[in-house]
C-alpha cells in the first residue's frame, strides 16, 4: 500500500469523529469567507478609486454644496486636465426601499473622467443631447427590467417635486469591483428646476471631481485648490478619491475592525478543532507508532503519517467550505436590502486566505502529536495502555 493511500485510510479510521471535524472546519471557513466578503464590500469604493482623481468638497461637511463658479478657477490650476462635478439627488423610485445612487452630473465630462463605466458612443451622444436623459448601471437595469427608451419617474426629497428621466444608456463596469448600480442625469436639468423653485439652491454643485495628469503631485495640487478658496464663504477640502471614499468607510471603522478580528478568531477556532482531533488520534495510536519505530520507520515516515492526516482533514474541510461559500454569499446578497452593497463579491484574496489558513492550521495541528511520537521511547510506547 502506498504512503498516500495509507494516510487517507488512517484519516478516516474514526469516521464519525473525522466527519464532525471536517464539518466544523467547513462551517468555520464559510463564516470566515462571509465576514471577509462583507469587509471587501465595505471597502470596494476605496479599491476602485483612481489615484489620478481628486475630490473637492465643502470643508465643513460633504453635505454642504459648493458654488458652480469654482469650476473655472479649479480648471486653471497647472496639472488639472479635467474638472467635472456631481450632485447627490436622492429621491424615491417606486418606493423608499428601492435604493441606488442617483447623481446629477456634467454630461460632457463624466464618462471621460470615469472610463471604468463603459458605454457605446451612440449612448453617450444620446445622453448628452437630451436634457432629461439618464444613464443607469447594468445591475440597476436588470433589477427593474429597464431598457433604453424607458421612462423613470421619481419623487424628489432633497429636491422636491416630480421628476421624469428617459434612459438613454446602460453602462457596464470595467471590472467586478466597479459599481454597476448608479444612475447619472444632467446637472443642468436639476439646476433649471432650482432656478424656478428655489433660487437659493441654484448654481451649486455637491462636489467637484478633478482629473490630474500626475498622481505623484496630488498633494501639491490639492493644496493649491484649497488655497484658492481660503477665507471664502465656502472653503474647500481636496483629497484623493481614495481618501474621500476612505472617509465614509472610517465612520464605520469600529464595526469593520470588529469584523476583521472575528474573521481571524475563526482561524483560531479551526486550529483548536483540528488540534483536538489530532491529539486524540495520536494518543490512541501511541503503541502503533512505537511498533513502527521498532520496525525501522524513521521520523520522516512518522511526519508523513501525522502531518499528512492533519493536512488531509484540514484541506478537505476547507475545500468543502469554499465550495459552499459561493452559493451562500449569493443567497445572502439576495436577502440584503437593495443598495446596501453595490459590489458584493468574494475577493480572490479571500480564497487565498482561506486555503493558506487551512494549510498552516494543518501543519500546526500536527506539531504536538509529532513531537510526542518522535520523542517517545519505544519501550514506553509499547507499554502504553491509555
Amino acid at each position: 500500500m502506498s504512503m498516500t493511500k495509507l494516510i487517507i485510510k488512517n484519516s478516516f479510521r474514526h469516521t464519525l469523529r473525522v466527519l464532525l471535524t471536517i464539518v466544523g472546519i467547513s462551517v468555520a471557513v464559510i463564516a470566515f469567507g462571509m465576514l471577509r466578503t462583507v469587509v471587501t464590500a465595505w471597502n470596494s469604493g476605496v479599491a476602485a478609486s483612481s489615484p489620478n482623481r481628486l475630490v473637492v468638497r465643502q470643508a465643513v461637511s460633504f453635505i454642504f454644496p459648493l458654488p458652480y463658479a469654482y469650476k473655472e478657477k479649479i480648471a486653471g490650476i497647472p496639472g488639472v486636465t479635467t474638472v467635472s462635478w456631481l450632485n447627490w439627488f436622492g429621491g424615491t423610485y417606486i418606493d423608499k426601499d428601492q435604493f441606488f445612487a442617483r447623481q446629477a452630473c456634467d454630461p460632457e465630462t463624466i464618462f471621460t473622467l470615469y472610463p471604468e463605466f463603459k458605454l457605446t458612443s451612440s449612448e453617450i451622444s444620446a445622453f448628452r443631447s437630451e436634457r432629461n436623459a439618464c444613464i443607469v448601471g447594468i445591475e440597476t437595469a436588470k433589477r427593474y427590467g429597464l431598457k433604453v427608451g424607458d421612462i423613470m419617474n421619481m419623487e424628489g426629497d432633497i429636491y422636491p417635486g416630480s421628476w421624469q428621466f428617459t434612459v438613454r444608456g446602460i453602462y457596464t463596469p470595467r471590472s467586478k469591483t466597479d459599481d454597476a448600480t448608479q444612475m447619472f442625469f444632467h446637472w443642468e436639468y436639476l439646476n433649471e428646476r432650482m432656478k424656478q423653485d428655489d433660487a437659493s439652491s441654484a448654481d451649486q454643485v455637491g462636489y467637484y471631481v478633478v482629473k490630474i495628469n500626475d498622481a505623484s503631485k496630488s498633494a501639491e495640487i490639492s493644496q493649491k485648490i484649497d488655497e484658492l478658496f481660503k477665507n471664502s464663504p465656502a472653503e474647500t477640502k481636496t483629497e484623493t478619491e481614495g481618501q474621500f471614499q476612505q472617509g465614509f468607510v472610517s465612520s464605520s471603522g469600529a464595526i469593520i475592525g470588529a469584523i476583521n478580528i472575528m474573521s481571524y478568531l475563526i482561524i483560531g477556532i479551526i486550529l483548536l478543532v483540528l488540534c483536538n482531533t489530532m491529539i486524540m488520534t495520536s494518543r490512541e495510536r501511541t503503541r502503533e507508532y512505537a511498533v513502527l519505530k521498532s520496525l525501522g520507520f524513521t521520523g520522516g515516515h512518522l511526519f508523513a503519517f501525522i502531518a499528512g492526516e492533519a493536512l488531509t482533514i484540514s484541506l478537505l474541510g476547507a475545500g468543502i467550505g469554499i465550495a459552499l461559500l459561493i452559493p451562500i454569499v449569493q443567497g445572502f446578497e439576495s436577502l440584503l436590502p437593495r443598495g446596501w452593497f453595490p459590489v458584493f463579491i468574494i475577493a480572490s484574496s479571500t480564497y487565498v486566505l482561506a486555503g493558506s489558513s487551512a494549510l498552516i492550521v494543518g501543519v500546526i495541528a500536527a506539531i504536538i502529536p509529532l513531537y510526542r511520537a518522535l520523542t517517545m521511547r519505544i519501550v514506553d510506547g509499547l507499554r502504553f495502555t491509555g
